[in-house]
């Protein structure tokens, strides 16, 4: 058998669209199915967000996550649940003041970003280390919030995955490592392909992976077309993948996937045919040290 890989599926997201991708999971059960489907597929870990089942928006409402993490459970399906803590991050300027927030801003405090993740007690959740211009408005994460952030998350029980969108995302990560913030070995998920952050191409993935603590557990995965090729370029250098409709909505060339699950069975084929074997979750489990 070939070297073990975590396939993680991100099943929504907060930007995509059902214009997008008229099979997108928006309602909470629409969401833990998908996740179940995609356990079922072959992936180890599910990376949820909850959506405004109204509005389609991404949503921070802890009675969401509630039924989506229920739902699973429930299920008997064993899929490591990972929950984002990516929404309440967002800042917009208001054109005539750019120092007040415009419609559409969520930026909120830290505690009440990770308030389902105290509620709930996944095994693993994000915690993004990025500040950067996306779309049409600024994300933030200061060094404060993120250390407030990273504290309350593990005395929760949980494991945080580091999510980096840049260099500059790393150099920070690695302070908050040798002032004993983040735990080692760390968990990191890196980001390629997103506007105006790095791009995704094997160069950049080789750097990140250059430049990661010793003995870090890693992962990486590219946004739109660049999914499969960027998965095909983590597992060679050592890494583990993901997919899912937060990141790509096509199976291939102009043809929408079928639903999360498709673009697993396709992740799962190309790790199998590239001589690796796919992690269940009890596995993954034993490669990110989890109880």
């Amino acid at each position: 058998m070939g070297r073990k890989t975590i396939l993680t599926c991100a099943v929504t997201g907060n930007l995509t669209t059902r214009e997008q991708h008229p099979g997108l999971p928006v309602t909470p059960e629409e969401i833990a199915r998908a996740a179940i489907e995609a356990g079922n597929a072959g992936a180890a870990v599910a990376h949820l967000h909850a959506r405004d089942v109204t509005t389609g928006k991404g949503s921070m409402d802890r009675e969401a996550f509630r039924e989506i993490v229920g739902r699973i459970r429930d299920s008997g399906s064993d899929i490591i649940i990972n929950l984002s803590t990516g929404e309440g991050g967002r800042f917009m300027p208001s054109e005539d003041e750019p120092s007040v927030a415009a419609p559409g801003t969520t930026l909120t405090t830290p505690e009440r970003r990770v308030a389902h993740v105290e509620d709930l007690k996944p095994e693993i959740c994000t915690l993004d280390f990025n500040t950067m211009f996306s779309g049409s408005a600024v994300v933030i994460n200061t060094p404060r919030n993120l250390e407030i952030m990273a504290r309350r998350i593990y005395a929760a029980g949980t494991l945080p995955e580091i999510e980096i969108f840049d260099s500059g995302d790393l150099h920070l990560c690695k302070s908050f490592i040798e002032r004993g913030i983040i735990k080692v070995p760390a968990l990191f998920q890196i980001v390629l392909g997103v506007r105006y952050s790095a791009v995704a191409n094997p160069e950049t993935l080789f750097y990140f992976q250059s430049q990661l603590p010793k003995d870090s557990i890693w992962a990486a995965f590219g946004i739109g077309r660049h999914e499969f090729p960027m998965l095909a370029q983590a597992w060679l250098l050592g890494g583990h993948v993901r997919v899912g409709l937060e990141d790509n909505v096509y199976i291939s060339k102009g043809v929408l996937a079928r639903d999360n699950a498709e673009l697993v069975e396709k992740g799962v084929s190309l790790v199998e045919n590239l001589g690796g074997s796919i992690a269940t979750p009890q596995e993954a489990r034993a490669i990110l040290g989890l109880a």
